[in-house]
């Protein structure tokens, strides 16, 4: 990971005088791309300096996030598997699943990359064969077109191409282009984008009957409106016969829906990295851009059939006072000399405490077994149930 800025400079030199301009580019970048939404064409990525910003901050900052969750993400994938990426852009995805799973790399495998501006296409192939090398035994198929919901692409110069069975579909910052309008207390609006989503995607999980061994992974920002996004997401995906496998340790309500009330945000499922481990020329580029990141977050949710995902495991015997638990908050302060995070369960939110070091240990994102409070008890503050770490 660390050498991927010498690698974007290698594969796409940047002429010395256009280097000092550099931040302001990314910095109008990120403004198009957040608040200034409504001033960007759909081509916005087709004007060189845009193009570069992009490729030179957000691509190795979206690799980098990808990284800290494919590494511990079990995605079933075989040899000759097919994963298809929608709206892959410089093909992020597979850049940083080479990166995260050396054990893939001499699997041949076939990525289809969906996305609508070919040269940001083109660019993520030419970096990706920097990246890989010319012994990589994947198939990159790089599609410039829009997406249909009935399950083909539609090319931009006419015509369509239909999908064949697909191990993994996949779609990393793709839908909060859809409800990016609308604010996490929006929860009708929010719902609907991501009923249309599930549609979406089960239409190219299920091509050719292929659903009851597909999985569908969505990755999208950690912010309130795209936790909110995901929750609706998974129970429109559930409907449709595709179950959580993560982060999700259950198959039963959210307790982590997002959304607001009384004019403040609920707890949203989202994970937090530190961000010590990024190249050191991504952070001097995001200091000079004036947008450092000390943290990176997202929120995510993997889906598959039944018999992979959380509904088989919630059945598995065990003590019912022992519950699998995936850890969302950062650790914080209790009384007693203890710390506390607080989980996702089948039972609910869970407040899980104990001994500083021992929570320290259990990070964001961990799956862990805990033991729920003999009485029942309940956190006066949160109403979460009361656990402590085995």
């Amino acid at each position: 990971m660390r050498n991927i800025p010498a690698v974007i400079d290698r594969t796409f030199p940047l002429p010395g005088r256009f280097r000092a301009g550099l931040p302001g580019d990314v910095a109008e970048l990120s403004r198009l791309m957040t608040i200034n939404r409504g001033d960007r064409g759909l081509s916005y990525l087709s004007r060189p300096n845009h193009l570069s910003a992009y490729l030179r901050y957000f691509l190795p900052w979206n690799i980098f996030r990808l990284c800290r969750l494919l590494e511990h993400l079990d995605i079933p994938l075989g040899s000759g598997d097919s994963i298809l990426d929608l709206g892959s852009g410089p093909l992020s995805f597979a850049s940083a699943l080479w990166i995260s799973r050396p054990d893939l790399r001499k699997q041949p495998l076939e990525i289809r990359c969906v996305d609508r501006t070919g040269p940001i296409l083109d660019a993520g192939k030419k970096f990706f064969a920097a990246l890989a090398g010319p012994d990589c035994r994947w198939k990159i198929i790089t599609i410039r077109g829009s997406i249909n919901p009935a399950g083909y692409i539609r090319c931009n110069g006419g015509g369509k191409v239909g999908m064949k069975k697909t191990a993994l579909v996949c779609a990393a910052n793709v839908f909060n282009e859809v409800y990016s309008g609308l604010s996490a207390g929006d929860k009708n609006g929010i719902r609907d984008a991501a009923d249309c989503s599930a549609r979406l995607l089960d239409s190219f999980a299920a091509v050719n009957g292929a659903s009851a061994s597909a999985s569908i992974l969505v990755v999208e920002p950690g912010v309130p409106s795209s936790g909110a996004f995901i929750s609706c997401l998974r129970d429109a995906l559930i409907e449709r016969n595709h179950f959580p496998c993560s982060p999700c340790p259950h198959c039963g309500v959210c307790p982590f829906p997002g959304g607001e009330s009384g004019g403040e945000k609920k707890r949203w499922c989202h994970f937090a990295f530190d961000t010590e481990d990024a190249p050191d020329a991504l952070h001097r580029l995001s200091a000079a851009a004036g947008i450092p990141k000390e943290r990176a977050t997202l929120s995510f949710l993997l889906s598959g059939p039944s018999e992979h995902s959380a509904a088989s495991a919630e059945k598995q015997a065990q003590p019912a006072a022992i519950v699998p638990v995936r850890v969302i908050s950062d650790a914080f302060p209790l009384p007693d000399a203890q710390s506390g995070r607080y989980g996702c369960s089948a039972q609910g939110l869970v407040l899980v405490a104990g001994k500083h070091a021992a929570v320290q240990a259990r990070a964001s994102g961990s799956l862990i077994n805990v033991m729920l409070n003999k009485n029942g008890a309940r956190d006066s503050k949160s109403g979460a149930l009361l656990a402590e770490i085995m």
